[in-house]
């Protein structure tokens, strides 16, 4: 009886485990996406949607005055976050571009919660309710970033299998 000794053969465990791995990977990967697209959703929705349909409400107007700016930032900010947020969800969007809708909508938020803090005080839920956002958004863009991870390494996993 012969046996063949296969050089650099790896044990049958071996792929069992990485067959384990890779379900719990797709199952660590389906967590987040649902919380990046929750928090991009609730993003998308507070700081897109309600000022496309909010802005030129007195409200609005008087809350923009309130804090001491001009009529016309009020539209450009508008103008801005609905850019931003279409950025955002969008999926065929380059990453780099996602980027610097993160970064419009982080100092948007801290000027936010610092306008309100100037003119108001802590005395009311508006000024810290941009830190909640800004929250919000840094899940967002830390669960943005491992999905980007898992999708480079299923691309070079795919990149393997066609060499």
């Amino acid at each position: 009886m012969q046996f063949c000794i296969i050089k650099n053969a790896q044990p049958y465990s071996y792929f069992i485990e990485k067959v384990a791995q890779t379900t719990l990977n797709k199952h660590k990967m389906k967590k987040d996406k649902i919380i990046y697209w929750a928090a991009t959703g609730i993003i998308f929705l507070f700081d897109t949607v309600m000022p496309a349909l909010t802005s030129h409400t007195e409200l609005a107007k008087q809350g923009i005055a309130h804090l001491g700016y001009p009529d016309y930032f009020r539209i450009q900010l508008t103008v801005f976050k609905i850019i931003g947020g279409l950025l955002l969800v969008l999926p065929f969007v380059p990453s780099r571009y996602k980027e610097w809708a993160y970064v419009g909508f982080g100092i948007s938020f801290i000027s936010a919660f610092i306008g309100h803090w100037a003119v108001d005080g802590f005395n009311d839920g508006q000024t810290l309710f941009p830190l909640v956002i800004f929250g919000i958004l840094t899940i967002s863009y830390v669960y943005y970033h491992k999905l980007l991870q898992y999708d480079s390494a299923s691309n070079k996993s795919k990149v393997l299998v066609a060499l």
